[in-house]
């Protein structure tokens, strides 16, 4: 029996898919059969490197970091947060152990769907391959557009960019882990946001 609250993110994930094109409303409701729902603590690992990637996956509520380890450190490569598809993709497409780390920031409730489940409901929904291909397109983008940004703007304006675009990053997640994702330290950082009047 599902909880009102769930019902309501499983609407949510709805209305989410609904975004990318029209899906029939029986299609639909089939189609949400196949998500289970998984609830992370905060610190807590939902793919590790040596993993195969068998899902994607849906932030109803909260913030998974996509990130890998060089020389010890974090290097930070994208923030998922609510309402957002995602998955760690090179191992999802090509099906080899992920090399990359998903962890909660804070608690988190996603929704996953088994690769095998989706790529069946492809092939018999011209609607939902639509939905797959576009939902894919988006997080290969996301993981693309930053490292362009990366390599164009300057420090200050990648700052300036997160900070216009997703300020609530900057409450839920540690300054280190920003400081990662922007390609600064975390001196680095504190030396722009002080320059800049924030702290």
């Amino acid at each position: 029996m599902k909880t009102s609250v769930e019902i309501d993110y499983l609407r949510n994930l709805q209305t989410k898919v609904l975004s990318y094109n029209h899906v029939d409303a029986e299609v639909l409701k089939n189609q949400m059969q196949f998500y289970e729902r998984l609830e992370l603590k905060k610190g807590e690992t939902l793919i590790a490197p040596g993993q195969f990637v068998k899902h994607f996956y849906y932030v109803a509520r909260g913030c998974i970091y996509y990130y890998k380890l060089e020389e010890g450190e974090q290097k930070v490569l994208e923030f998922y947060t609510d309402d957002v598809f995602f998955t760690d993709l090179p191992a999802y497409v090509k099906e080899t152990p992920s090399v990359h780390y998903l962890k909660a920031t804070e608690e988190t409730l996603v929704f996953a769907i088994k690769k095998s489940d989706a790529e069946n409901s492809f092939t018999q929904s011209h609607q939902l391959e639509r939905f797959g291909r576009l939902s894919m397109q988006e997080a290969f983008m996301k993981i693309f557009t930053r490292v362009e940004r990366l390599s164009s703007k300057s420090n200050e304006e990648r700052y300036l960019r997160l900070l216009e675009k997703r300020p609530d990053l900057f409450q839920r997640v540690p300054q280190y882990l920003i400081a990662s994702y922007l390609g600064l330290t975390p001196v680095g950082l504190s030396k722009i946001r002080k320059r800049l009047g924030r702290g």
